[in-house]
Order: C-alpha cells, then sequence, then structure tokens
C-alpha cells in the first residue's frame, strides 16, 4: 500500500488493461462457491497496523529507498538511512498498544454493516504482527513491549473477534520481506523495493527466502482459525513471465522473484478448503478477484473485482489525518456496488490499539444508512443504464426487486427517465424503508420516475425500490 494518491491512480489506469486480460477464473468448486459469497457481502474492513503506527509514518514505505513520494523520511528518526532503518527497526521494542480491544472493533464494524475483515499480519517491512516462529522481528517476541500482555498474538486476538461477530476473515500478507537477510540480503544495501540481489545468481539464497515465506504461509493457515482470504500484497514479487512492460511500474521490476505460488496454494487450501487468494495484480490463476486501489472503475468490470480504499487520507495511522465524509463514504459504497464490486474500506489503528473517534462516527453513520438500505446492497448485482453514467442501479439476485440509488441532496425533487429493459418487468416503486410511494410510469419503453421534494427524505442517499 502507498500514500500518494496521484501515483496510485497513475498506477490503476495503466494496470486496469493488463488485468482485463490475466484474469484467469477459478476452477476448484469450493472456491467457486467462497466467491460467489464474498461477491454477496459487498463491503469489509481493511486493517493497517504494525510498529509505524508510533511514529505516525506512512507503513514500511519510509525503509524503502526509492525516492518517491510516499517514502520520504523525517530526519527527527534518523538523519542517514542506515541511522534512520535502525532506528525504525527498534520500535519492536517500544511497541505495547495496552488499549487493543478487537472486541470493540469487530462489533463497530459488524454495526456498521460490514461482513469480512483483513488484516495486515506482515507488512513490507517484515514485522510480524502473529507468533511466527519464523523470526524473533515479531509482536510476540520478548523484545517487543506488548509481549506480555494476554492479548499479546494480535492477529490470533483480531479473527477470533471478528469470527465471534460473524464476519469472515482474511489475512494480508506481504510477500516481499525487508527484514529478512535473504530478502535484503545484508551484503549488498538496498536498491529499490526489490530483493538486492538477483535469485538466478543466488539460487540457495531465494529457496531459503521462499521456504521461510512457506513456513510463516503454512502458520496462518493452520494455526488461525477459519480463514476465508489470503490477501497477498507486493506485486513486485512475481515470476518474470508474469510481467507486463505496457504496465509502468511492472517495467522497474528488478529481478524475476518467483516463491512457487502453486504451492503455496495448494497448502492453503489443504487446511482452508474454498479459500480466496488474492495475488495482487499478478493476473493470474492465483488472484481470484482484483483489487483496484483508491479507486472506483467508471463502469462495470468482467471479472470480481475489490476497491481497497483509505477511510482517511493514509492506510496508517497519520495524526491529524483528514477523514472522508459520511456521506462520501456512502456513495462510494453505492457505486462500488452498482458497478459489481466490494468495499473494502481501511482504517489504521493508533500506537495504543486504538481507532480514532472519528473513524466510529462514520462507521456508526454508515450502519444507521445500512439498516435502512442494506438489501439494495447486499446479494445484488449491477442494473446496467447504458445511456447515463452517473445512474446507479442495482437488481436482487432473484430478480425480484430493483433498486435505483438517489445521489441527489435528500428533499429534492425527483424526475428520471430510465432506458432499461429489465426495470420494465417490474410496476410500482416505494422509498426503502417508507411506505411512501414514487410515480412510476412507462413511456416508449422507458421508465419514469417521479417524486416531490418531500417523497425523498432521507440520509446521505434515498433508494427508489422497485416491485413487480
Amino acid at each position: 500500500m502507498k500514500k500518494t494518491i496521484f501515483l496510485l491512480s497513475l498506477i490503476f489506469s495503466l494496470s486496469t488493461h493488463a488485468q482485463q486480460h490475466h484474469y484467469i477464473a477459478p476452477t476448484d468448486t469450493l472456491v467457486i462457491k467462497k466467491l460467489a459469497q464474498w461477491q454477496s457481502w459487498k463491503f469489509g474492513l481493511l486493517m493497517h497496523w504494525g510498529t509505524y503506527s508510533q511514529w505516525g509514518v506512512v507503513e514500511s514505505w519510509s525503509i524503502c529507498p526509492e525516492d518517491e513520494g510516499w517514502t520520504q523520511r523525517n530526519p527527527i528518526h534518523g538523519k542517514t538511512y542506515n541511522e534512520y532503518k535502525k532506528n525504525y527497526e527498534t520500535l519492536q521494542t517500544t511497541f505495547n498498544p495496552v488499549k487493543f480491544d478487537p472486541a470493540k472493533w469487530a462489533a463497530a464494524a459488524k454495526d456498521a454493516g460490514m461482513k469480512y475483515v483483513v488484516f495486515t499480519t506482515k507488512h513490507h517491512d517484515g514485522f510480524c504482527m502473529f507468533d511466527t516462529k519464523q523470526t524473533d522481528y515479531k509482536i510476540t517476541d520478548s523484545k517487543t513491549a506488548f509481549s506480555v500482555n494476554p492479548k499479546a498474538n494480535i492477529a490470533k486476538e483480531i479473527f477470533t473477534a471478528f469470527r465471534s461477530e460473524g464476519l469472515a476473515t482474511g489475512a494480508y500478507f506481504s510477500k516481499p520481506d525487508w527484514h529478512n537477510e535473504n530478502y535484503w540480503w545484508p551484503y549488498f544495501p538496498p536498491k529499490d523495493r526489490s530483493t538486492n540481489y538477483d535469485p538466478k545468481k543466488y539460487p540457495q539464497r531465494w529457496d531459503a527466502f521462499k521456504k521461510f515465506t512457506y513456513d510463516q504461509l503454512e502458520e496462518l493457515m493452520s494455526g488461525y482459525g477459519k480463514m476465508d482470504i489470503l490477501w497477498l500484497d507486493g506485486g513486485w514479487v512475481r515470476p518474470a513471465n508474469t510481467i507486463d512492460t505496457a504496465v509502468e511500474w511492472e517495467r522497474g521490476i528488478t529481478y524475476t522473484q518467483d516463491i512457487d505460488m502453486q504451492k503455496i496454494a495448494a497448502m492453503a487450501r489443504r487446511y482452508q478448503p474454498g479459500l480466496l487468494i488474492v495475488d495482487r495484480s499478478v493476473g493470474n490463476e492465483f488472484e481470484n478477484y482484483t483489487t483496484p486501489e483508491q479507486q472506483v472503475p467508471d463502469k462495470p468490470l468482467s471479472y470480481p473485482w475489490e476497491t481497497c480504499m483509505t477511510m482517511a487520507g493514509s492506510w496508517s495511522h497519520v495524526p491529524g489525518d483528514r477523514y472522508k465524509s459520511s456521506g462520501q463514504l456512502i456513495h462510494t459504497l453505492i457505486k462500488i456496488v452498482a458497478r459489481g464490486g466490494n468495499l473494502l474500506l481501511n482504517i489504521g489503528p493508533d500506537e495504543n490499539g486504538e481507532w480514532d473517534d472519528t473513524a466510529y462516527a462514520r462507521l456508526k453513520d454508515i450502519g444507521a444508512w445500512m439498516k435502512i438500505n442494506g438489501e439494495s446492497i447486499y446479494d445484488t448485482k449491477p442494473l446496467i443504464d447504458n445511456n447515463n453514467n452517473q445512474l446507479f442501479m442495482t437488481i436482487a439476485d432473484n430478480k425480484n426487486a430493483a433498486y435505483v440509488f438517489c445521489l441527489q441532496d435528500p428533499g429534492k425533487p425527483f424526475s428520471i427517465s430510465i432506458d432499461n429493459a429489465a426495470l420494465l418487468n417490474f410496476k410500482k416503486a416505494t422509498v426503502l424503508g417508507t411506505k411512501t410511494t414514487i410515480d412510476f410510469k412507462k413511456e416508449n419503453n422507458k421508465v419514469i420516475l417521479s417524486a416531490n421534494a418531500t417523497a425523498l427524505q432521507g440520509k446521505y442517499a434515498v433508494v427508489v425500490k422497485c416491485t413487480r
């Protein structure tokens, strides 16, 4: 995950074409079933959390030697790169989020209408938020201040708490590991985000890294309860034959970095049958759905997809960060669902293990709206209007209801002509959550919906339900 929205927009615009041509639908019947379930969930929570929250800096990227907007280092934490990286890794010893209460997070997520959670078990910096046996750079090591806490195995506590609220669980895991000596070999200085040696030239070292990765993923898949999603980040760790030189950022991949996804996927699904695997941006059989970042595609896509987006400005906790408004977040959810996707909304906990009060307030507002209008979101598919890209509609999976979203300010007169054959199968319309009737007419193979100002009362967005 990166911080600069402009570059993210560029990356997405350049990678969309590649994703469209590289998506490979799963053939495993259990994966197909789970993918259909996932597509009905629509709304999930992503959390970026690690030792970096103590400084309030971008997750991991400040120790990357690339000169990019999101990799900048504050000299108060170290005047040279080596000093900065040493101080960054020493954050392990002071990380002590004593206010960590995953049950509170899970309850808030459920109340907001979220159906699944994806948690960062390890980001690119290599610090593990789970009790791995493969490294001492982890939350449960004796050097970590929080290790004496009964809730020290943070990933397990989060997965357990969210499952107890009925949410599905997903493990975010970074394929690159900038702390591991077999990824960034100390013999060479790190040069960019990629491994700093040629795996073909030093195959034994790369094999050691592959084993390390496999063993960590086996721990997560076998020891942390039922897992629904394995969400793999760090798309530059990939075989050379998957690099698309038409995509700008992929042209910068230094070496082939094949970690044997075939072997990893087979192992993961032995422990977790039907597991969805999201090998982000690689575009092969192990990318069961795609993940446009901080973007909403301008039309439905031909494959399963999920927008991952920050609730505030950054993926990780930044003091004083600006949060998107409740209306903006609800409108984003509507646009994504009406185009066939899911929204994975990110919140970054702080160094004490708390969310900002604003995050709770936003979730409460979303939840209040979802309690009235959730049927227009869950278990629906897009109902496309070919003549108006600003018109957002869904249809229930059982085809017995269609929903038209009014994103204008509630309380204003409403009139719209819809050229949609599927909508002609319906006969009447009401405001969802009320008994208010909307004028429903059919003229020249179009449906005309209209209402006066008093009919469309509600916060953020009003939904018109069409029935037979």
